[in-house]
């Protein structure tokens, strides 16, 4: 089962999706459905509540944010963030380039490929998938 770190944007993406089928939902199934396990650390965990309890996105907080972030805090396991001094556009990722350095096992999953530096365990939600349909036997 793949460990996958998910930035806040897939989040964000998923749950704005007009489309069951597009990738960031896609991708939130998955680990809903516990074909994937979700990794966070406390840092993370802070940034989900902050971003998705912004108004400008007009998610109901207990009915559906409050129930996601639950259920991502239940199934997940927590990384040990490894520090790192590599400057990144956003501050607000290092959380999740941290945990991702933290092992080889883990994947993040952003949309903003472009904010981190390049590794191979960086990748956007379709490239995930695609990913996973290649290795499936």
């Amino acid at each position: 089962m793949r460990k996958i770190i998910i930035d806040t944007n897939v989040l964000v993406s998923a749950l704005l999706a007009s489309h069951y089928d597009s990738a960031t939902v896609q991708v939130v199934k998955l680990m809903l459905k516990g074909n994937a396990l979700p990794v966070i650390t406390d840092r993370i965990i802070s940034e989900y509540e902050e971003v998705l309890r912004r108004r400008k996105f007009g998610f109901p907080p207990e009915e559906s944010v409050s129930v996601l972030i639950e259920e991502i805090k239940r199934k997940a396991i927590e990384a040990e963030p490894i520090q790192t001094d590599i400057r990144l556009p956003d501050e607000k990722d290092l959380p999740f380039l941290e945990a991702v350095l933290s092992s080889d096992d883990y994947v993040l999953i952003t949309g903003n490929t472009k904010h981190f530096p390049f590794h191979e365990w960086i990748m956007t939600a379709r490239e995930f998938l695609d990913s996973e349909i290649a290795a499936s036997p």
